[in-house]
């Protein structure tokens, strides 16, 4: 009924860290310009971008789907559920269980992907006419 709020809200606050992280980022480099050598690596900023983009995509086709299902409507109180209180216990506890469910499914996911990124930036730079043995 209203698990899309969850991701929402996560996606809200992982955008401003994300813009905090990313003026902070662009301040250090302004301060080190002439310091050359440092190892190649995904900025966080970009990393978080990451996430944001999959937490607003989620909440995005939650949201839809929840209008197509008439959960949703554009009028106060916008949520159908929250019309009697049997409802909004009940859509209460389907955003504790299944919204924060999916939310931290996407959160992990994102974590395995920031892995598999740092690994694939460190790999070795193979040259261009060497051939590999399978």
């Amino acid at each position: 009924m209203a698990c899309f709020l969850v991701s929402a809200a996560e996606a809200a606050i992982v955008t401003a860290v994300e813009k905090a992280e990313k003026k902070k980022e662009l301040s250090a480099v302004d301060n080190n310009e002439g310091e050359k050598g440092e190892e190649v690596k995904i900025p966080f900023s970009r990393k978080l971008r990451w996430l944001t983009y999959m937490l607003w995509g989620g909440a995005a086709l939650l949201a839809f789907e929840h209008i197509w299902h008439g959960e949703v409507v554009p009028w106060f109180p916008f949520l159908t559920a929250m019309s009697n209180l049997a409802d909004t216990a009940e859509m209460l506890h389907e955003m504790m269980t299944a919204g924060i469910s999916m939310a931290v499914l996407i959160t992990l996911v994102w974590i395995g992907m920031c892995i598999a990124a740092d690994a694939i930036v460190k790999r070795p730079v193979r040259e261009a006419g060497q051939i590999t043995k399978c």
